[in-house]
C-alpha cells in the first residue's frame, strides 16, 4: 500500500517537473569553493574553503556551520512569527498569549536583575530543610531540579508496540564521563575550571564555602562517572536493556523506596528497563555511604546548574564564562532575541511550527521529496539485493524492514495540545520554565503503559535536523531542513540527491548501522541475521571503526571511531544509496552523472560538491576537543574527507589516483551497504 501511494506521488511530481518552464541550475555556488586547493590534495577545503572564508565564526558561536546558517535563518523567520503575536495583547489560555508571555519574560532581563537569587530560594530553602535520608525517595520523584538518574517513557525494546518506563545514568553536570576520569592536560584543565565555577556559583548565590562545596560537588559526580558507561559502551541496545519488575529493582537498589519514588513522580507501573544498572547501584551505595549534607550539597549544585541561565545576568554570565568560553572557547554569549525564540521553540515548539510551515513550507515541497525518498528506497533496496556478502535469507528480512520505513517529511498530521500548560506572567522567568518543564514531563508519562503512537514527532517542523527511530522504523525530515543547501527546489537532480539525498539516504542506512541493525522491521530488539551474516558485517564495520580511530582532529587527540561508527556508517550508506539513486534517475533520461553536461562540473562533480557543502564550517579549537568527547557525529572535516575516499564514484568522477593523499586502497575501503 506505501509503496503504491509513493509511486503514485511521485508520477505527480514527475509530470509536475515535465512541465516546468524555467530550466533548473545547478545548485552549486562557486563563491563557496576555494579554487586555489585541488580537488585531489584536500577535497573538503576545495568544495567549502570560500564558504569557510565567508562565513568567519561570529564570537557567540563555537562551531558555524550549514546547519548552523541556515538554523539562523530558521530562527529569524521564526523571531518574525513570534514578534508579530507578541505586539498583540491576547486572551490567556490561548497558545498566542502563551507564545507572547513566554517571548516577553526570556526577554525581561531588568526584572530578572531585580530579582536576582529569589526565584530558586524556596527550592533551596527545601533541600536544607531535608532531616533523613530517608525523605530522598519522595525527593528524587517529584522534583525535576535535581536528581542522580533520569526517567522517560518510550518504547519498549523487546515489545515495540508498547511504551516502557526507562531509567538512564545521570548525575553529573559535564555529561561526559571522560571529562571527569582522562587524565590528559586538557582534560584536567576543564575540571580544575570546572571547580572553580563551583564555587562562584555558590557565591553568588550567598553560601560562604564555596570552594569546600565544589570539592564536594566534584567527588560526588566522579564517583557517579566512574560507574557510568562510556559513549561507546552506550551505543550497545542489548546491553542497556534490562526489563524488571519493580520488586526486583527494590530488591537491585534497595537504598531507595522505589514505589514512593514512582507514587512521586506520577508513574506507577509494575515494570520498567533499567539502562545502566551498575550506575544505579552506584547511586543507592552512594545514598548509603555518602552524608546527607554532602548529598544536600550536591543537590544545591544541581538547583544553581540548572536554573542559572534563566535568573540575572551576574548569574548567566557566570553560567557562560564556564559552559561557553572556557569549554566551547565561544567569545559572546548569543543575543538575547535568539535565546528568547530558543525558549519558545523549546516550550510550544509544535505550535509555533504549525504556523512556520503555513508562511514557509509549500506543498511541492514534500511531493519533491517523496520522489526522492521513493527513489532512495528502491536504490537501497537494490545495493542491498546485490550485496555479495550477504545471504539470501538475510536479504528478504532487511528487504522487509526497508519496506516498513515510515516516512515523515516537513510537519505532523496532527499537532500537539497545549491547553494544560500555563504561562503566567505573574511568576519569574524561572519559575514558567519550571511549568513547562513539568508539561512536557508529564506529557511523556501520559503515555506509560499505553500503545506506541507511530504518529509522534521528536522534533519540531521549524529544526533544521532530521533523523531515524528504530522503535518505530520511522524517518523523519522536519520542513526546517528541506531548504538550501539541503533542499533546492530550483536546482537539479545532481545537486539534490548529493545534499537531501544524501541525507535521506544517511537516515535510511541508521536502519542498517550498528544500533539500528539489531532491530527488526518491528522496531524490536530482534537479530534477524544469520550467525554468518552478522559476523561479515560486523567484520566490515570494523575496518569504518579502525580507518576513523586513526584521524588525527587535533595535534595527539584522535577521533573515537566507536563512538562514530553508527554515524560514519550512515554517511557511507548514505553516499552510496544517493549518487546510485542519482544514476537510476539519470539513466531513465539518457544521461549519464560521470558525463559533461555543458557545466563547468559534470553531474557527478556537482553530487559531491553539494554533499561536501553541507559539512562546511568553521569551528574553534576547544569545540573541536569538546565534539570528539561528546558528538556521535565525526566533525565535519572527516565527514567529507573521511567519508568520501570509501567511495568509488568519488574517485572517478575527481580522477583520484594515488598521488593523492586522500587515496586509500580499494581492499582497504570500507564496503557494507
Amino acid at each position: 500500500m506505501k509503496k503504491t501511494l509513493l509511486a503514485a506521488l511521485g508520477a505527480v511530481v514527475l509530470m509536475t517537473t515535465a512541465c516546468h518552464k524555467t530550466p533548473l541550475s545547478t545548485g552549486i555556488r562557486t563563491e563557496n569553493l576555494d579554487t586555489t586547493v585541488v580537488p585531489q590534495q584536500d577535497f573538503y577545503q576545495f568544495a567549502t574553503g570560500g564558504w569557510q572564508r565567508l562565513n568567519p565564526l561570529a564570537g557567540e558561536y563555537a562551531r558555524f556551520g550549514s546547519f548552523d546558517k541556515l538554523g539562523l535563518q530558521c530562527m529569524e523567520q521564526v523571531n518574525e512569527l513570534i514578534k508579530e503575536i507578541a505586539a498583540e495583547k491576547h486572551k490567556q489560555g490561548t497558545i498566542e498569549q502563551k507564545i507572547a508571555d513566554v517571548y516577553r519574560l526570556a526577554m525581561d532581563t531588568a526584572r530578572r536583575d531585580i530579582e536576582g537569587i529569589e526565584p530558586i530560594r524556596r527550592t533551596m530553602d527545601g533541600i536544607g530543610n531535608i532531616k533523613d535520608k530517608s525523605e530522598l525517595s519522595r525527593l528524587l520523584g517529584e522534583s525535576m531540579e535535581y536528581g542522580l538518574f533520569a526517567m522517560y517513557v518510550d518504547a519498549d525494546a523487546m515489545n515495540s508496540s508498547m511504551n516502557i518506563l526507562n531509567e538512564y545514568q545521570a548525575g553529573f553536570a559535564l555529561g561526559q564521563r571522560d571529562y571527569y576520569l582522562d587524565q590528559d592536560e586538557h582534560t584536567q584543565m576543564i575540571r580544575d575550571e570546572y571547580k572553580k565555577h563551583i564555587a562562584r556559583m555558590f557565591t553568588l548565590y550567598g553560601f560562604t564555602d564555596g570552594e569546600q562545596a565544589a570539592e564536594t560537588v566534584l567527588r560526588l559526580e566522579t564517583r557517579l562517572a566512574t560507574a557510568a558507561k562510556s559513549n561507546v559502551e552506550l551505543r550497545d541496545p542489548q546491553a542497556n536493556y534490562n526489563k524488571m519488575s519493580v520488586a526486583d529493582l527494590q530488591k537491585l537498589v534497595p537504598q531507595i523506596d522505589w514505589l514512593t519514588f514512582l507514587r512521586a513522580l506520577n508513574a506507577e507501573t509494575d515494570s520498567l528497563s533499567v539502562g545502566q544498572i551498575a550506575h544505579l547501584q552506584e547511586v543507592g551505595k552512594m545514598i548509603e555511604e555518602e552524608s546527607l549534607e554532602d548529598i544536600k550539597t550536591l543537590f544545591r549544585w544541581q538547583v544553581l546548574d540548572g536554573a542559572s541561565a534563566y535568573l540575572s545576568t551576574e548569574m548567566y554570565n557566570a553560567n557562560f564564562d564556564f559552559y561557553g568560553r572556557i569549554m566551547s572557547g565561544k567569545e559572546e554569549p548569543s543575543p538575547l532575541w535568539k535565546r528568547a525564540v530558543n525558549m519558545v521553540n523549546g516550550t510550544l515548539g509544535e505550535a509555533v511550527g504549525q504556523m512556520y510551515v503555513k508562511k514557509h513550507f509549500p506543498e511541492e515541497n514534500k511531493q519533491r521529496m517523496l520522489d526522492l525518498v521513493h527513489n532512495l528506497q528502491k536504490s537501497l533496496g537494490e545495493r542491498i539485493q546485490a550485496l555479495e556478502w550477504m545471504s539470501d535469507t538475510t536479504k528478504a528480512k532487511a528487504q522487509e524492514k526497508l519496506d516498513a520505513f515510515y516516512i515523515k517529511i516537513g510537519y505532523p498530521d496532527k499537532w500537539r495540545d497545549y491547553s494544560k500548560l500555563d504561562i503566567d506572567t505573574n511568576l519569574p522567568y524561572y519559575a514558567n520554565i519550571q511549568r513547562a518543564a513539568k508539561f512536557e514531563q508529564e506529557y511523556s508519562l501520559s503515555y506509560l503503559d499505553k500503545p506506541v503512537d507511530r504518529d509522534r514527532w521528536y522534533m519540531t517542523p521549524q529544526t533544521v535536523n532530521a533523523y531515524y527511530n528504530p522503535a518505530t522504523n520511522e524517518i523523519c525530515f522536519p520542513a526546517g531542513i528541506l531548504q538550501y543547501p539541503f533542499f533546492d527546489m530550483s536546482a537539479d537532480d545532481a545537486f539534490n540527491y548529493g545534499a537531501i539525498g544524501v541525507v535521506i539516504g544517511h537516515e535510511m542506512t541508521h536502519g542498517f548501522d550498528d544500533q539500528g541493525s539489531q532491530y527488526d522491521k518491528d522496531g524490536n530488539l530482534s537479530n534477524w541475521w544469520t550467525e554468518g551474516d552478522k559476523s561479515r558485517f560486523e567484520e566490515r564495520t570494523r575496518v569504518m571503526r579502525d580507518f576513523f580511530d586513526h584521524i588525527e582532529v587535533a595535534p595527539g587527540v584522535h577521533a573515537n571511531g566507536g563512538f562514530t561508527l553508527g554515524e560514519n556508517i550512515a554517511d557511507h550508506g548514505g553516499l552510496q544509496v544517493a549518487f546510485q539513486a542519482l544514476c537510476n534517475k539519470m539513466k531513465e533520461e539518457g544521461k549519464c552523472p560521470m558525463e559533461a553536461d555543458g557545466d563547468r562540473y559534470t553531474p557527478a562533480q556537482r553530487f559531491f560538491l553539494a554533499y561536501a557543502n553541507v559539512w562546511a564550517a568553521n569551528i574553534r579549537p576547544e569545540e573541536i576537543l569538546q565534539r570528539t568527547k561528546s558528538d556521535p557525529h565525526s566533525l565535519g572535516r572527516w565527514r567529507v574527507n573521511g567519508a568520501l575516499p570509501h567511495i568509488n564514484a568519488w574517485y572517478k568522477a575527481w580522477n583520484i589516483t594515488e598521488e593523492s593523499p586522500l587515496f586509500v586502497a580499494p581492499e582497504n575501503r570500507v564496503s557494507i551497504w
